[in-house]
């Protein structure tokens, strides 16, 4: 079988997703898949979530903080960002979802967007509640471990 010509191909755009969660939170590609499934059905009913047609492409998570590639039809980025941005959790796990943004091919997705460099996440014994806790540093964010879980606060909090 025969590829289709250029011109008749369906249009795409890449939506290249920053994901930040807890530490010890572990979504898996596959999971990511099914929350942006459920956001858009919920949002957007089943015919506009077959419309929009998101799908995951590149998918990594590491120490709290991920990036997504996303791919959705052409004319329907719009719809696909407010979808995207109703995801509140993966597997149980709260989790922040922003849209860094939008490009035609995965490639300049990931060169203009995600970079691919490390952003690297100290470990460190930090005061808080009176005590002393490890937490985990992420860009001026500490995520301290208390006793249900885990704590966002910042350099004044501690």
């Amino acid at each position: 079988m025969k590829h289709l010509p250029k011109h008749l191909r369906p249009r795409r755009r890449y939506l290249a997703i920053a994901i930040e969660a807890w530490p010890d939170a572990d979504p898996g590609k596959h999971a990511f898949q099914r929350a942006c499934w459920y956001a858009a059905q919920n949002l957007l009913g089943d015919p506009g979530a077959a419309d929009v047609d998101l799908r995951v492409l590149d998918f990594s998570f590491a120490d709290g903080d991920g990036t997504a590639i996303v791919r959705v039809r052409h004319g329907e980025v719009e719809r696909a960002r407010a979808a995207i941005a109703c995801v509140d959790e993966i597997s149980g796990s709260p989790v922040g979802v922003r849209v860094l943004g939008v490009s035609g091919t995965v490639r300049a997705c990931e060169e203009r967007y995600i970079g691919r460099a490390s952003r690297g996440a100290a470990e460190r014994n930090v005061v808080f509640a009176d005590s002393q806790r490890p937490a985990v540093v992420r860009n001026g964010r500490f995520d301290v471990h208390g006793e249900p879980g885990f704590v966002g606060a910042t350099s004044l909090d501690i």
